[in-house]
């Protein structure tokens, strides 16, 4: 293990790069979740259309097909918090191990660096990945209470706790769902902090375009644009 990194090691450069990708992932964050009333995000989108699943599952005879929704998107979030265990597994069997990956950035950079940058370097991809990962795990958490409430919503349309049960269901749903997007945004992120190894430069370009693809989902794509014809009120 080499020595503790010194602010020293940094260059402006660097510290500029990692604050522009830190607030890139918090403010986007923040306008994904409370976007302006005229440009709802896709996330913002689904919330509805989660709220009128529910009432949709109160009268639908049988559930079976609800049944098979939850099952999916529990296995989606089990796949991604599984996948992103073994990349915090190779991220942290490359600190303390870092010659090789050191000598492929010199070689593509025509710089070097200490030894002790290039690990804070990995170490900020796993910071991200270990916010994605305990987000997905959360969410699948989730998931599985949505599932039960769910269960204990009564198959009479006419009994007075029926949509009471289903709206708390959608919440929970909602908050899963919540949880799970900002997983995927940390990975996203994550992707972009691999950049980082090539230079503060790289980092850069890489968070812009990491935001530019994220904005174009969440409030330019063609799935929002359907989204919003007859959005459920």
């Amino acid at each position: 293990m080499t020595d503790l990194i010194s602010p020293s090691d940094m260059t402006t450069a660097d510290m500029a790069a990692l604050g522009f990708l830190l607030l890139g992932w918090l403010v986007f964050g923040f306008l994904v979740e409370h976007p302006p009333r005229s440009l709802p995000s896709v996330s913002a989108l689904m919330t509805a259309y989660r709220r009128e699943w529910m009432r949709q599952f109160v009268t639908r005879q049988p559930r079976i097909f609800d049944a098979s929704v939850m099952d999916s998107l529990r296995q989606g979030t089990s796949f991604l918090a599984s996948a992103t265990m073994i990349a915090i597994g190779g991220g942290v069997a490359l600190i303390g191990n870092t010659e090789r990956l050191l000598g492929l950035a010199e070689d593509l950079t025509l710089a070097s660096a200490p030894a002790a940058v290039l690990e804070a370097k990995i170490i900020v991809i796993l910071l991200f990945l270990t916010n994605a990962f305990l987000k997905f795990l959360w969410s699948h958490r989730l998931f599985g209470y949505c599932a039960i409430v769910m269960a204990a919503v009564p198959n009479e349309t006419d009994d007075p706790s029926a949509f009471h049960r289903a709206g708390q269901a959608a919440q929970i749903n909602i908050s899963a769902a919540r949880s799970f997007n900002r997983g995927l945004r940390a990975v996203y992120f994550a992707l972009a902090a691999l950049a980082w190894i090539l230079g503060p430069l790289a980092l850069t370009m890489a968070t812009a375009v990491t935001l530019a693809v994220l904005w174009r989902r969440e409030f330019a794509s063609v799935s929002r644009r359907v989204l919003m014809d007859g959005t459920p009120k």
